[in-house]
């Protein structure tokens, strides 16, 4: 019997794993794609994220971000973050930099899904993989199959956004992550590489990723003709989950309940809630998890569900971007919350 089974070879797998491993216990993750994995995503990492990424010992090669600009037709309203730079990174970089780092602790990463979650008082094994731990860390994604397996899936309330991303070779023309606002979607462009940038959709409308650019012409127009990769999508984003807890399961990560990508602050909330995780393990008290993932995750589920409701209300993007321009030292407070 080993000391914990992580579900999931994503950004809140790893780090369960690499948090595990450097309090000495025994950990194997269960992920069937190989490194290194790429998703549709932001790439945007917060202070916070990279501050937590380096507690770690994981530095990914990427971009440094100095704040965030909310711009639409006729406003524009930036903020500096204040506690260091930020960092733009291909998924890819990051997956890499922590399977890495993972390895070189000891952490076991063997291919395979996790499903058929049998527990009892000693321990936990997946059926499917013939391995048995004191305890499973569910890390297994948005739409985790161990979350609905073990009776925890809510359904989402609210409209069903989806998320779409893009990379652009062409160099950067702002060292701030740019967050352009129409009526239907908002589109996320974030720095990633000294000649790439990465533009990333989210919206409630099922429309094409070239769709949802059109609304954005003063943007589609600094893109037009750029060599461009090709077109990622994940939704739809909102995903709720009755416990955190369910025995010797603990969820961290977006498997643990997920409500929008909009404020990007998913990697520290992954890194942080899988610290959470597993600093209840190895102190013996895995039922205060669900309260400390409550805490951690509070700020963000507030900040986040005000925005989508100011933005669901008509001409709400037009509010929000005409708010933060007339009150720039809130927009101010509200960037340097984000973690």
């Amino acid at each position: 019997m080993i000391d914990l089974l992580v579900a999931g070879g994503g950004p809140a797998g790893l780090a369960a794993a690499i948090t595990a491993a450097r309090a000495g216990m025994d950990t194997v993750v269960v992920e069937p794609r190989a490194a290194p994995i790429d998703k549709a995503c932001g790439e945007g990492i917060m202070p916070g994220g990279v501050a937590a990424l380096r507690a770690l010992g994981v530095s990914p090669r990427g971009r440094d971000l100095h704040g965030i600009g909310y711009l639409d037709d006729g406003r524009s309203v930036r903020a500096a973050f204040r506690d260091g730079p930020g960092l733009g990174v291909r998924r890819t970089e990051l997956h890499a930099a922590l399977h890495r780092r993972a390895v070189e602790l000891g952490v076991r990463v063997v291919p395979g899904r996790a499903g058929d979650v049998r527990q009892d008082d000693d321990g936990v094994s997946l059926g499917t993989t013939g391995l048995r731990a004191r305890w499973l860390v569910a890390a297994d994604g948005l739409h985790s199959p161990l979350r609905r397996e073990l009776g925890l899936d809510r359904p989402g309330r609210g409209p069903r956004r989806y998320g779409l991303r893009r990379h652009y070779r062409i160099a950067p023309w702002s060292d701030f992550v740019e967050v352009h606002w129409s009526r239907h979607a908002e589109a996320y462009v974030t720095p990633v590489g000294d000649r790439l940038v990465g533009v990333a959709v989210l919206s409630a409308d099922r429309r094409t990723y070239a769709q949802h650019l059109d609304a954005f012409p003063a943007l589609a127009g600094v893109l037009d003709g750029r060599d461009a990769g090709p077109v990622r999508g994940a939704g739809p984003l909102r995903q709720g989950a009755r416990s955190r807890r369910a025995g010797r399961v603990l969820l961290v990560g977006d498997a643990a309940g997920y409500v929008d990508a909009l404020t990007g602050e998913g990697v520290a909330l992954a890194v942080a809630t899988a610290g959470a995780a597993v600093g209840c393990l190895a102190a013996g008290r895995p039922q205060d998890y669900p309260r400390h993932w409550a805490r951690l995750t509070r700020r963000h589920r507030l900040l986040t569900e005000g925005l989508l409701r100011a933005a669901r209300c008509p001409s709400g993007s037009r509010l929000i971007v005409a708010a933060a321009h007339r009150a720039p030292d809130v927009f101010a407070a509200v960037v340097h919350a984000l973690r």
